[in-house]
């Protein structure tokens, strides 16, 4: 879903964007974050035994740390922006499940409360800044409510793809190939419809947050569960070490496409 032809031009003359161009390397790049959000989550969590309180607060900490120095910077960079999408899908992941587990809301409960709670900052975002934006934020005020609409919608992706995959009986395998159905919907639907981009843009970052939950979870769950019992620190690694050689390329190629 690619909703940034114009953005380059936009960069000259409306300063620099600190956001990537929204192009399908950009969509991998997210599932590998949100795959990595999961598992990286749950191996604080559960594999170190933290707690989802504890790995909350951690992860809580990175997150703070990462923005800072992302709306601190003055063009896009990277590393950066990346680093803050891991951080919000590993905060998203401990906070939607201190949420469903240990405060006993359950994954239907949260998904309705984050849900509303999309909405409202998206409303927010619109009346006051008098735009959604999506491929070009060069304000600090976009930044800010552009962050923290993806840590809402990765903290309710998580409890969706839990709910899918466990309420529903479906387990993590074909909970996958649920959310995968549906993201190819919507990729449909920017080329087949008029639905505006930004509206596409959302339903997919929502959409991709439970697809690497349920694809972490079937690396890393035991076989009795329905997984492939991989080890959490070590498939995180891996992911990890997958999504910096991707975005090495792409920022690579993107550089010598401007030269």
């Amino acid at each position: 879903m690619d909703v940034s032809s114009d953005a380059a031009a936009d960069d000259k003359s409306a300063g620099f964007s600190k956001v990537p161009l929204i192009t399908l390397a950009f969509w991998i790049v997210k599932i590998l974050a949100t795959t990595v959000g999961e598992t990286g989550g749950d191996a604080l969590s559960m594999t170190l035994n933290l707690g989802y309180l504890v790995s909350t607060l951690v992860f809580l900490g990175f997150f703070c740390v990462t923005l800072i120095a992302q709306v601190a910077s003055k063009r896009f960079h990277p590393v950066l922006y990346w680093a803050v999408v891991v951080a919000t899908t590993t905060l998203g992941t401990t906070t939607s499940d201190y949420l469903d587990r240990t405060v006993g809301l359950g994954y239907i409960k949260s998904s309705i409360m984050l849900f509303g709670a999309v909405i409202a900052m998206l409303v927010v975002w619109r009346y006051t800044t008098g735009r959604i934006a999506v491929d070009h934020i060069t304000s600090r005020n976009d930044e800010i409510f552009y962050w923290f609409t993806i840590l809402i919608s990765n903290t309710l992706g998580t409890a969706l793809g839990d709910f899918v995959a466990s309420d529903t009986g479906l387990g993590f395998e074909r909970g996958a190939l649920v959310f995968a159905a549906l993201i190819a919907v919507v990729a449909a639907a920017h080329f087949l419809t008029r639905i505006p981009g930004t509206i596409l843009f959302w339903a997919a970052y929502v959409l991709t947050r439970p697809l690497g939950a349920t694809l972490g979870d079937t690396l890393t769950k035991p076989h009795a569960e329905g997984g492939l019992a991989f080890g959490r620190i070590t498939s995180s690694l891996v992911i990890a070490a997958a999504m910096v050689i991707l975005v090495a390329l792409t920022s690579r190629r993107d550089r010598l496409q401007a030269a």
